[in-house]
C-alpha cells in the first residue's frame, strides 16, 4: 500500500479531502513510493484560519515563551537530523552527507531565532523636546506564508519559519510536492517542542494551493524560493493583493579565475560547486570564466577531478552524487548537453548516457563539462539546475567582469586570485548579491542575509539575518509626552507642535 503524506493543520494531521494526489518518487529507483495530498482552496483556508486564530495569542506571547520553545525545537531537530536526512535522500535523491549538511545549515537559522530578542530591540530617543520621548518598536505582521522548492526541502523552510514565528507571526508552509515528508516531520517536532496548535501549518499541493495563499486576505506576507519565472509571478500576484513579498529566483553563478590563481584550488572548488548535490542548488557554480592563458590547464584539471566523482544511490555511503529529482528534469538537463556542440560548445565530458547497475530506472545523469561556451548558447543562458559546467574564456579581468555583469541573473559569484587588489575591485564592481573571494559557494552564515540582485530577487528584502527580521515585522514609532506633576494645566494650544 502506498504511503500518503497529508497536511498538518491546527497542530495535527489533516487528511486530504480534495481527492487529488501527486506522486512522490524515489529518484534512485524511479519507483513511486508515496503520494501526497493536494490541498483544495477550502483546505488552504482552513490552514490560514488555524494560523489566524493562533495569532491572537501567539502574537501577544512573550519573547521568553517563544524562544524557550525554539530552544527545545532546536534540540529535537538536532537529535532527529539523521531521520530528516533519510527522508530527504529518499525523496530528493541527494547523498546522505549532503542531506545532513542542509539540516545543519537550517539549524543555523534556528540558532538565530533563539536569540531573536537582540534583533527585536527597539530604539529610544529621550528629551527630543521638553519632556518628549520618541521610541521605535517592531511588531509581527500576523499570518505569513512560505512556498519552498524541492532542492532543499528542510533547509529553505528553516530559513523562513523560525524567524517568522520568533517574531510573533504564525506560519503556513507550502513545501514542494516532490519531496514533502521533511516538512511534515519538522511540524511534528515543533509540536513536540510545545509550539501552540496553529502557529505552524503545512499544506501540500500545486498551483491551486499557491494561488490561494497569494490571494488570501489574511496572509500578510509571502516568502518564496524557486525559479525566476515563478518568483516573478509570486511577486507580481502577491503584491497586487497587498502583501509583502520576498521572492528569490534563479541563478547563473559565475566563477572568475585570474591567471595568478591557485589552479588546483580553483579546480577543486569548481568541481565541488558545480556538481555537488547534482547541481540542483541555486548557489551552484554553473559558469567558470577563465582569464588569459589559464583556460586549457584549468579545464584539464576540472576534467580529471570530475571523472573521479562516484555517482550512485544517496543511501550508498560511497556515493558522492545522487540522481536528479524526476525523469522529466533529467531529460531536460540532458537536452542542454545534447544540443551544446551545435551551438558552438566543445563537449569535454558528456554524462547523458550514465546509468547505475541495478538501478536502471533511476533518474541518472553523469557529469558534463562544456568548454569554450559562447554566451549565445542555451547551456549558458538558462539555469540548467543539473551537473553541467560551462567554461567561458576572457582575455582580461575587465572583459570577464563585463561578461558576468551582462547576465540577467545576479545571485552569487566568486573570484579566484592571489591578488588582494583585484579581489577588492571585484567585490565592488560585480553586480551580484553574494560574492566569494576564493570561496566558490558564498552562502552567508545565518546572522547575515541571503539573496541576489537583478532577476535573482523580487522584493526588497533578502532572506534570514537582519533582513529576515525586518521582513517579518513592521516598524512603529511612538512619541510620548508626560506632564510634569509640578506644572499647572496650561490649557489648549492649537498651534503647530513645537519641537524646541
Amino acid at each position: 500500500m502506498t504511503n500518503i503524506v497529508n497536511h498538518w493543520i491546527g497542530g495535527k494531521t489533516a487528511e486530504g479531502a480534495s481527492g487529488t494526489y501527486g506522486p512522490v518518487t524515489n529518484p534512485a529507483t524511479g519507483e513511486v513510493t508515496t503520494k501526497v495530498a493536494f490541498a483544495s482552496v477550502d483546505e488552504v483556508d482552513a490552514a490560514v484560519a488555524a494560523a489566524r486564530e493562533a495569532y491572537l495569542t501567539w502574537g501577544q506571547s512573550s519573547l521568553a515563551q517563544r524562544t524557550s520553545i525554539l530552544f527545545r525545537f532546536r534540540a529535537l531537530l538536532d537529535a532527529h537530523r539523521d531521520e530528516i536526512a533519510e527522508l530527504i535522500t529518499a525523496e530528493h535523491g541527494k547523498v546522505h552527507s549532503d542531506a545532513l549538511g542542509e539540516v545543519a545549515r537550517g539549524l543555523e537559522i534556528v540558532d538565530l531565532a533563539c536569540g531573536i530578542n537582540v534583533q527585536l530591540k527597539g530604539e529610544l530617543s529621550t528629551q527630543v523636546a521638553t519632556r518628549v520621548d520618541v521610541s521605535s518598536i517592531r511588531q509581527p505582521l500576523g499570518v505569513v506564508a512560505g512556498i519552498t522548492p524541492f532542492n532543499f526541502p528542510a533547509m529553505v523552510p528553516l530559513w523562513m519559519f523560525p524567524i517568522a514565528i520568533a517574531c510573533g507571526n504564525t506560519f503556513v508552509l507550502k513545501p514542494s510536492e516532490k519531496d514533502p515528508s521533511a516538512a511534515v516531520k519538522v511540524a511534528e517536532l515543533l509540536s513536540e517542542a510545545g509550539l501552540p496548535d496553529g502557529v505552524f501549518n503545512v499544506v501540500h499541493g500545486d498551483k491551486v494551493a499557491v494561488d490561494r495563499l497569494l490571494e488570501h486576505p489574511d496572509v500578510k506576507a509571502v516568502s518564496f524560493v524557486g525559479s525566476t519565472p515563478i518568483a516573478r509571478y509570486i511577486h507580481t500576484t502577491a503584491s497586487a493583493n497587498g502583501k509583502r513579498v520576498q521572492a528569490l529566483g534563479g541563478a547563473k553563478n559565475h566563477m572568475l579565475v585570474l591567471p595568478d590563481a591557485d589552479l588546483d584550488a580553483a579546480a577543486d572548488a569548481a568541481v565541488s560547486a558545480a556538481y555537488g548535490s547534482a547541481g540542483e542548488r541555486c548557489m551552484a557554480i554553473s559558469a567558470v570564466v577563465a582569464v588569459g592563458a589559464v583556460g586549457d590547464e584549468l579545464v584539464e584539471k576540472i576534467r580529471e577531478r570530475a571523472e573521479k566523482i562516484k555517482i550512485g544511490p544517496g543511501t550508498d555511503p560511497s556515493s558522492e552524487m545522487g540522481p536528479l529529482i524526476t525523469k522529466a528534469h533529467r531529460d531536460k538537463v540532458a537536452s542542454y548537453v545534447a544540443g551544446a556542440a551545435a551551438e558552438g560548445c566543445e563537449v569535454v565530458l558528456d554524462g547523458t548516457g550514465y546509468t547505475v547497475d541495478g538501478h536502471e530506472e533511476g533518474h541518472w545523469i553523469g557529469i558534463s563539462l562544456l568548454e569554450r561556451v559562447p554566451t549565445t548558447a542555451k547551456a549558458y543562458q538558462d539555469e540548467i539546475f543539473g551537473p553541467v559546467l560551462c567554461v567561458l574564456r576572457a582575455d582580461t579581468y575587465e572583459e570577464g567582469v563585463a561578461l558576468i555583469n551582462a547576465s540577467p541573473f545576479g545571485n552569487g559569484t566568486a573570484i579566484f586570485t592571489r591578488d588582494g587588489g583585484a579581489a577588492r575591485r571585484f567585490q565592488l564592481e560585480i553586480e551580484a548579491g553574494m560574492v566569494g573571494v576564493n570561496v566558490p559557494i558564498p552562502v552567508p552564515v545565518g546572522y547575515h542575509s541571503f539573496g541576489g540582485w537583478k532577476d535573482s530577487l523580487f522584493g526588497d528584502h533578502h532572506i534570514y539575518g537582519n533582513d529576515g527580521t525586518h521582513f517579518y515585522t513592521r516598524g512603529k514609532v511612538v512619541t510620548t509626552r508626560w506632564p510634569d506633576p509640578a506644572d499647572a494645566p496650561a490649557g489648549v494650544d492649537l498651534g503647530f507642535p513645537r519641537n524646541h
